[in-house]
């Protein structure tokens, strides 16, 4: 799949209205048809929450997301503010954008030309959850001021890189349940993969008319696993454009950008979710190159690269496969 789309996520907390806008951006930087703000959010996925954005396909958007508590967090608090915390208002997503003709069985492409990071980011742990939080069971709390940095002092002799990326961006599924957007399912959503980054173009699967697109959780960085349970959350400016591609099936999220093709896969465990990663990257190979099942299988033995995203969103866990486009020269 090949793409020319963006969307941009800016934060702007206490806006209300979405609006037409025509923002000087530079020349090399396609201009948003139209804004969202971080206010505008919901945390489920369902069909029966109602867009506040209908587009075309590519479109241009502009959108905030606010960090990951909701603002239950700042700056300035400490572990013992952790104590307090409630999940209800955890991942405020902002939207649904309603992308005009979507139907089941066809596909948007998002693709994240341009992110900024917010002002300042935190990382936890929570009694509860995370890879090892039958052993890691008192709070924890750092926050980081990220405004102007690439990189952010953890400790003594330690400093982490900033890469950020939305934890979370999906489509509505096909039910009036509203699901947590804990988990990452077929729609997308939680994904926690810190290799979808500016300039990647992210494939996701419509299961409702108008696919019904909403974005949030960033992170400003982040390890492959998050195994703790929560990366540096922060608000983020992203820039994106969003296409609809007619017909074009998954069965669930792949990505790309000019380095490698990716596909995605949950399950409840590690082993279901890299079987399903194997099966998509094969049938992947099988209709874009026209290669056999022998061979895309091989192909990927060869080529392939079996990632874990996360596997702290339980029930599932998410694994991607990708293959160097060096490889992949068409």
């Amino acid at each position: 799949m090949k793409t020319h789309i963006w969307i941009l996520m800016v934060i702007a907390v206490g806006c209300t209205t979405t609006v037409k806008v025509d923002n000087d951006l530079p020349k090399d930087l396609p201009k948003p048809d139209y804004t969202l703000t971080s206010d505008q959010t919901h945390n489920k996925w369902s069909r029966t929450i109602e867009p506040v954005l209908s587009i075309e396909s590519g479109d241009v958007v502009e959108i905030s997301t606010a960090e990951a508590t909701d603002g239950q967090l700042s700056l300035d608090s400490d572990t013992s503010d952790l104590m307090n915390l409630s999940f209800e208002p955890i991942h405020p997503l902002t939207g649904p954008i309603y992308i005009n003709n979507a139907q089941p069985g066809d596909v948007i492409a998002v693709t994240l030309h341009k992110i900024e990071i917010g002002e300042w980011g935190w990382t936890a742990i929570l009694p509860g959850f995370g890879f090892l939080a039958d052993e890691f069971t008192e709070p924890h709390l750092k926050t980081f001021e990220l405004a102007g940095k690439n990189n952010v002092r953890f400790a003594e002799g330690i400093n982490i890189p900033l890469n950020p990326f939305p934890g979370v961006l999906g489509v509505a599924p096909d039910t009036d349940s509203l699901l947590s957007t804990i988990p990452p399912r077929a729609n997308g959503g939680n994904m926690d993969d810190p290799n979808i980054v500016e300039g990647t173009t992210v494939y996701l699967p419509v299961f409702v008319d108008g696919a019904l697109f909403s974005i949030g959780d960033a992170h400003a960085a982040q390890g492959l696993g998050e195994v703790c349970g929560t990366a540096i959350e922060a608000p983020m400016k992203f820039l994106v454009e969003i296409e609809l591609l007619k017909g074009a099936s998954i069965e669930e999220p792949q990505y790309e950008n000019e380095d490698v093709y990716a596909v995605t896969a949950f399950g409840v465990t590690i082993d279901e979710a890299a079987k399903k990663a194997t099966k998509y990257m094969i049938e992947y190979l099988k209709k874009e190159y026209g290669l056999s099942a022998n061979d895309a299988y091989m192909l990927c033995s060869l080529a392939g690269d079996l990632k874990i995203a996360e596997v702290v969103d339980v029930p599932h866990m998410l694994v991607t496969m990708s293959i160097n486009k060096k490889v992949l020269a068409k």
